[in-house]
């Protein structure tokens, strides 16, 4: 069996810090062979910049994932076409830098990664990520059966709906982008592993990695508020799951949450 850990949306100095920290041991106690994290909002909450994306690889991710803030840190731009393990949606309209999937080989046999982003409630319409993973996941099935597929996006609904349109032909679907993990993870009659969305790792004493007052006060009072990231512990949320390496069936799934206690002063805004 493989067992493959992916780790949720990474908010700011915190959870990246808490990551880098967390992982090596986390990789080792849980025996995982390969490990993913979403990088989306690992540079002040918005982004990922190129050394962020190195330092999340040496300490122990195979592949990071991103979604509709890839692009806020204006050096990633030139990193995307160097760095392969860097992922962005993969429904860009073609000539965008960078790749939407990748394929690495571990000590169990080949891993394919796909990145895509949802439409609904998105404030980036791109390509249907349907029709675009129906290609992807047809092409990376020629090389192998084990395929994880990072989908960031907003609503429920078109997340279920894409799970069940890949079941049979992915290992897992794990949904991003909300930074609340849900507790529906399951494993679909095809054999597909899914969890709508994975969580973030962020300050759990937040909303959604940001200060609580300045986002509450921005729902009661109806004004234009900074947000700075929240300080604290951490929790690092995710999904485990178990597949046979041969048929890329998922056997096993397990949601992840694990405390991390804070150690570094939080980012304000950067």
């Amino acid at each position: 069996m493989l067992r493959i850990l992916f780790l949720g949306d990474v908010v700011g100095e915190p959870g990246r810090k808490a990551v880098m920290a967390r992982l090596p041991g986390l990789k080792k106690e849980r025996e995982i062979d390969f490990a993913i994290v979403n990088g989306e909002n690992s540079a002040g909450g918005r982004g990922i910049t190129p050394k962020i994306t190195i330092d999340l690889l040496r300490s122990g991710a195979a592949v990071v994932t991103s979604g509709d803030h890839i692009w806020d840190q204006p050096d990633i731009i030139p990193f995307m076409g160097t760095e392969p393990r860097l992922l962005r949606p993969l429904n860009y309209p073609e000539g965008v830098p960078g790749s939407g999937s990748v394929v690495l080989e571990t000590s169990k046999g080949p891993v394919a990664v796909i990145n895509a982003q949802g439409r609904t409630f998105m404030r980036q319409e791109l390509e249907n990520p349907f029709l675009a993973l129906r290609e992807e996941v047809a092409r990376i099935r020629l090389q192998t059966p084990v395929i994880v597929v990072d989908f960031h996006a907003e609503a429920t609904s078109e997340k279920q709906a894409i799970g069940r349109f890949l079941d049979g032909q992915v290992s897992l679907v794990v949904g991003t982008h909300t930074h609340v993990q849900t507790a529906d993870e399951s494993i679909f009659p095809g054999g597909t592993a899914f969890l709508c969305d994975a969580g973030m790792c962020g300050v759990k004493e937040s909303v959604i990695g940001s200060e609580m007052a300045a986002v509450v006060e921005k729902y009661t009072r109806a004004m234009p508020t900074r947000f700075h990231l929240a300080k604290g512990d951490v929790e690092l949320r995710g999904v485990l799951v178990e597949v046979d390496e041969a048929t890329g069936r998922a056997t096993r799934v397990e949601r992840i949450v694990e405390r991390v206690a804070a150690e570094v002063p939080g980012e304000a805004g950067r």
